[in-house]
């Protein structure tokens, strides 16, 4: 056999811009969009996206530069998916709600050929593009207009509008394959859970990987009706666009999470499936409009631990939920809570408790396990042992953008270093604990602000909840909580309420020692809390005197 060797016929690069022609092929009279009165088939967004790519290409677009974009879930955003990426292009998107300066970073570090800006996110990206150095080349803009929230917009500063670049391209243009599977196709920027975004790139062959593990780990059905509650620029929307299309799926664009918004379109358009981290599960609850669903929904929530309160409110709705794990650098979820038939017998509570805990890795995982950080060796599968989470499979980035120093710190010993802490349990699931800069040392003691908060969470009071370290005289430091709590409360906790309920639930040395009551905690637009804010703030209190057990 040794004669037998790779050839044209049987080694082209994976990729997952494919999946779209196959679409329009198969689907092509079937919905493909849905956003508000605009209904477009499989065979409009294909030709659409040819006719984008090639209009791309004519205006000086090439391999290998980067195409910014700063919009929210609209077809637009979907389209340029595999737009971009059809002229060779690398598709950058970006968070709408950074501010100027980070996103003026952003386009910096890219170097972006070309932005395309959402209407409203118009003098954000100005504001962005003013603060670049005026050595800087800026990239070219191009408008994406919007009827049905802007009817009147201006185009001034933009080499041209979305629309009128689909209309001037070719529908039957070429696009343009990878020459390996390794080139890159996606450039995301961390989501600014800290207070340094490093930039994520991504190939074809990692992207195609995770998209067909994503669909057959969730168990996704061809012809789907999919909502966009998970925006399509965290992580690109865990690959959901080009699973979509290789689905034939129906996707349901919304511009802004609303509550009563998700319930309303899932009525009326037949929902079956939705993403979302924990806090929108948390808002879906928590909305005065909720009533139980007439069918089941399947939600997928990743992004941080859902305490297990949350989970048993969704699903008494009607939601089905399935828990992942993932990262900017897999660019989707590679480890999933996969459910055992015998887990349907035990109580409901416990079952919760089974669902929070992230679980074991996709197939298209290669390998994970819990180590040591110093010596690198597995600690012991015994659900309490804390150790570092390590990775390696296809789903794994390239690298970051011109940062070696942070490369070099992460790939270490064959493993992608994750900088989550977690532990094994016998069972072989993995139980994240905390990201390694979120651990609270107390009086020599590790403990977990993700267990503090699962204990906030089950005081009906409490909305929203982050536990972060505030220094203290005498015990270093304790654990701080910070709180919303929920809206129409006749009696308001206090904070030494607050404090009882938790030492009634955990050892003494885990009660927060600090209480601190907010309107809304900062989270990013994905719904992650942004702890290094909260840690910040609690270092600006000072430090904690007379604090006792």
């Amino acid at each position: 056999m040794e004669d037998l060797k790779p050839s044209t016929a049987n080694s082209s690069p994976l990729t997952p811009l494919g999946f779209l022609d196959r679409a329009a092929t198969v689907y092509g009279d079937c919905t493909s969009i849905i956003y508000n009165n605009t209904t477009f088939a499989w065979s409009q967004t294909n030709r659409r996206c040819l006719q984008l790519a090639s209009a791309l290409s004519s205006i000086g677009i090439r391999r290998g530069h980067v195409i910014s974009v700063v919009a929210p879930n609209i077809p637009a955003m979907y389209e340029l998916h595999f737009a971009v990426p059809f002229t060779g292009a690398v598709l950058n998107n970006i968070n709408i709600r950074l501010d100027a300066r980070t996103i003026s970073v952003i386009l910096r570090h890219a170097e972006s050929k070309l932005v395309f800006v959402d209407c409203l996110s118009r003098a954000l990206v100005l504001e962005a593009i003013s603060l670049l150095p005026r050595e800087i080349q800026p990239p070219t803009l191009i408008l994406i207009t919007d009827d049905s929230v802007e009817p009147t917009s201006s185009s001034d500063g933009f080499l041209d509008t979305y629309e009128g670049l689909v209309a001037k391209g070719d529908p039957n243009f070429p696009w343009i394959r990878p020459e390996t599977e390794w080139d890159p196709m996606i450039l995301n920027y961390t989501s600014g859970t800290t207070s340094s975004p490093k930039g994520v790139v991504h190939c074809h062959r990692g992207a195609f990987t995770m998209t067909v593990d994503s669909l057959i780990d969730w168990a996704v059905p061809k012809q789907p009706v999919y909502l966009w509650t998970l925006n399509m620029f965290h992580a690109n929307g865990w690959s959901y666009p080009w699973g979509m299309a290789a689905v034939g799926g129906t996707n349901i664009c919304v511009r802004k999470f609303d509550a009563a918004t998700v319930f309303n379109l899932i009525e009326r358009h037949g929902v079956t499936h939705m993403c979302g981290a924990p806090v929108v599960l948390n808002m879906l609850t928590n909305t005065p409009t909720n009533k139980p669903l007439r069918t089941p929904v399947q939600v997928l929530t990743a992004g941080a631990p859902p305490p297990a309160a949350v989970l048993l409110r969704t699903e008494a709705l009607g939601f089905v939920v399935s828990h992942g794990y993932g990262l900017t650098e897999t660019g989707g979820l590679m480890v999933s809570c996969a459910w055992k038939p015998g887990w349907n017998s035990v109580p409901a509570t416990e079952r919760a408790r089974l669902k929070a805990r992230q679980g074991v890795r996709t197939i298209g995982l290669a390998e994970m396990d819990v180590v040591d950080p110093d010596s690198g060796k597995p600690v012991k599968h015994d659900g309490s042992t804390l150790g570092e989470v390590v990775i390696r499979g296809a789903c794994v980035m390239l690298g970051y953008l011109k940062d070696p120093e942070a490369n070099s710190k992460c790939f270490k010993n064959g493993w992608f270093y994750t900088g989550d802490v977690g532990v094994m349990h016998s069972d072989g699931y993995l139980e994240i604990k905390d990201r390694s800069k979120d651990v609270i040392i107390s009086g020599g003691e590790n403990l977990s602000s993700v267990e503090v908060e699962s204990v906030l969470y089950s005081n009906p009071a409490v909305n929203e909840a982050a536990v972060v370290a505030r220094p203290d005289e005498f015990w270093g430091e304790t654990p701080c909580a910070f709180l919303s709590l929920r809206q129409g409360l006749e009696k308001k906790p206090t904070e030494k309420e607050i404090m009882e309920y938790c030492r009634a639930k955990l050892p003494h040395f885990m009660a927060p020692k600090t209480v601190v009551f907010k309107d809304d905690l900062p989270k990013t637009s994905t719904g992650k809390i942004q702890k290094y804010v909260l840690r910040k703030e609690a270092k600006d209190m000072g430090p904690l005197k007379h604090s006792r057990l």
